[in-house]
């Protein structure tokens, strides 16, 4: 008996470390405030791993588009970034094949006051601003410089 209540005990000071507490306080304000176009919630019983849906902005070649993500969150959040991927298949100048993501504020100008809805806006706004100059696809940056049609028409395949 004593030992089942130990590790409840455990289990409690564990679940609320401060990152946790920061991703619960991210959840409730993007359930009360959601950004246009964008959804995110933890996965069961794991706050520590969000799967989030962007949608392709109107009157874009994204537009029509659900795009899925992880987001995978250490104790370290917020001081550190969560580690952003697209599990939908993505052609864009800054996303890498593996669907992992070239965005200064998921990497070297990360900032403890970005919070998850933060985060998922900046996403869904590099898919029509993107950064030819830094290239994760260089065959989608290329074409994004040279041949906008083209670049448009290969996007609006992996929408439909």
């Amino acid at each position: 008996m004593c030992m089942h209540l130990k590790v409840n005990i455990e289990e409690e000071v564990r679940m609320s470390t401060p990152a946790r507490k920061r991703l619960m306080r991210d959840f409730k304000r993007l359930q009360q405030d959601p950004p246009a176009g964008i959804s995110g919630a933890p996965q069961d019983n794991n706050i520590m791993l969000w799967n989030a849906v962007i949608f392709g902005p109107d009157d874009t070649p994204w537009d029509g588009g659900t795009f899925k993500l992880t987001l995978q969150f250490t104790e370290d959040y917020p001081n550190k970034p969560p580690t952003v991927r697209f599990v939908s298949r993505m052609f864009h100048p800054n996303i890498y094949a593996d669907g992992s993501i070239c965005l200064d504020i998921l990497q070297n100008q990360w900032s403890p006051i970005y919070d998850v809805a933060a985060i998922l806006t900046s996403i869904q706004s590099l898919l029509c601003d993107p950064n030819p100059n830094s290239p994760a696809n260089s065959e989608a940056a290329r074409m994004f410089s040279e041949n906008k049609r083209e670049y448009n028409r290969r996007v609006r395949e992996i929408v439909e």
